[in-house]
């Protein structure tokens, strides 16, 4: 096909094959609709990538996701996955987070509270108050850590929510907004008056909706690792054509839209009733800036923090530590140069030869974004003078991968509802364009997938009702 010929009319195109991308396309395919895939990169899945190696399996970007909605395990079952997903470990329960150079549990029911020296007498008694704090403005916005030092006090800001922002968006607390990161926190707060209140009321609620809290949602993988959801999701979305580069698009009286592309120097078109944008802001900012110059300034504005993963295998004698949980967590308070590790030997079985572990570091985020640029071994030993300071590693690791990923994780910062209202009013300026992408309603893989399957039904509905 080239850009001289006149193609066939699709029903849908989506421009992606990360995991939003490849949601959606499925949803698509499920409905019915005649959908066309593109994707920039030589393969599909975008950050999601599974390694074997001498024994060990370990992931360049998600290490797992959480299964938060049922919508996850209807595509599991819709793509024939359901013997090879696996569940974290029941010592995956316990996560570790960092203060004055040890690593402690994160305590999970009263009882571990009280007894937990991650908190001082004074903090844990400041936490009866929070029930009678005031409801802040609806209408202001706050960053999370406004809101929690409101609610909370700092000391939970420093050991327990700085880290936890980190580990999810590789970010600073001071800059996330908490009404476009964590929106169900100020509903909460909104709506029972008080965090611990309504998480004990709104129980019900949620199980209503057969959705699962983040913080009590099981930590899911696949045999093969992430990789095998997403090759599965490519292997029936229909045509995918990859390594194809959107150049431009445009949408004509008729309201059909045209996509061009450019794949080993020849151009290519495709022509679409509907046209879903499932990339990155910024590449989304560039497909747009002609029709929609407001729109594509502030998808600009979304910055991302850099990441660099350390995939490290020890031989099991050499550390210290039992890996007895999912990992540990490391707050900006303790001056180190991790985000935090992952146990992922201990996570999921298979994931070490027998007698070794493996590791999974993060470095740099908004905290330090720097360290993601410096060489792969200066990386790689950082990873390692982490793991003896906070692990008791003895001895150097076996082997070490390091990715990096300079534009790993949109932060979703003060003004980020606005931007993204501002980006999404380019639908209405042309009916039949659809956004799924990390960009907006969540970073993790569950949102993925999530925003993937309603933005299907959205482009479907709109499709019956319209003429074919």
């Amino acid at each position: 096909m080239t850009a001289a010929a006149t193609p066939d009319l699709l029903d849908a195109l989506v421009v992606g094959a990360g995991i939003s991308g490849l949601s959606t396309a499925q949803g698509l395919r499920r409905a019915g609709l005649r959908v066309q895939v593109l994707e920039a990169e030589p393969r599909a899945g975008g950050v999601i990538t599974s390694v074997a190696r001498g024994g060990a399996l370990y992931e360049r970007g998600p290490n797992s996701a959480l299964d938060t909605t049922p919508l996850i395990g209807e595509m599991v079952e819709a793509l024939g996955l359901q013997g090879q997903m696996r569940f974290a470990s029941e010592a995956a329960a316990k996560r570790y987070v960092v203060r004055g150079g040890a690593l402690h549990a994160l305590p999970m029911s009263p009882g571990a509270f009280l007894r937990t020296p991650l908190f001082s007498a004074g903090a844990k008694l400041g936490l009866l108050r929070e029930p009678f704090v005031a409801r802040g403005d609806p209408a202001r916005e706050e960053t999370i850590a406004a809101f929690v030092r409101r609610r909370l006090g700092p000391e939970f800001l420093d050991y327990a929510i700085d880290p936890f922002v980190a580990g999810i968006y590789a970010g600073d607390p001071e800059q996330i907004s908490v009404q476009a990161a964590f929106p169900k926190l100020q509903a909460l707060e909104q709506r029972w008056g008080s965090l611990i209140r309504g998480q004990i009321l709104g129980g019900a609620e949620r199980r209503r909706a057969k959705e699962t809290a983040k913080n009590t949602a099981k930590s899911f993988s696949f045999a093969g690792g992430m990789q095998v959801l997403t090759d599965a999701l490519a292997a029936t979305v229909g045509p995918l054509a990859l390594e194809t580069r959107v150049t431009r698009i445009a949408r004509g009286g008729d309201g059909v839209f045209t996509v061009d592309a450019q794949r080993a120097g020849e151009a290519l078109r495709w022509r679409t009733r509907a046209l879903v944008l499932a990339t990155p802001a910024d590449v989304t900012a560039t497909l747009l800036r002609e029709h929609a110059a407001d729109a594509a300034a502030a998808l600009q504005e979304i910055a991302y923090a850099p990441v660099a993963t350390v995939a490290s295998v020890y031989a099991r004698a050499d550390v210290a530590h039992p890996l007895d949980g999912f990992g540990c967590l490391v707050p900006r308070r303790e001056g180190r140069r991790v985000l935090g590790v992952l146990f992922s030997s201990s996570m999921f079985e298979g994931r070490a030869a027998a007698g070794e572990v493996l590791l999974t570091s993060f470095i740099g985020g908004r905290r330090q974004p720097e360290l993601p640029a410096l060489d792969e071994a200066a990386i790689a030993d950082i990873a390692w003078v982490e793991h003896q300071a906070l692990l008791g590693a003895g001895a150097a690791p076996r082997w070490q991968v390091v990715t990096r990923w300079p534009r790993a994780i949109p932060q979703y910062t003060l003004g980020h509802l606005g931007r993204v209202a501002r980006a999404t009013a380019a639908a209405q300026a042309l009916p039949g364009l659809f956004f799924v992408a990390n960009w907006k309603g969540g970073v993790a893989v569950g949102d993925c997938i999530r925003n993937g399957q309603e933005g299907a039904r959205a482009v479907a509905e709109w499709l019956g009702g319209t003429a074919r």
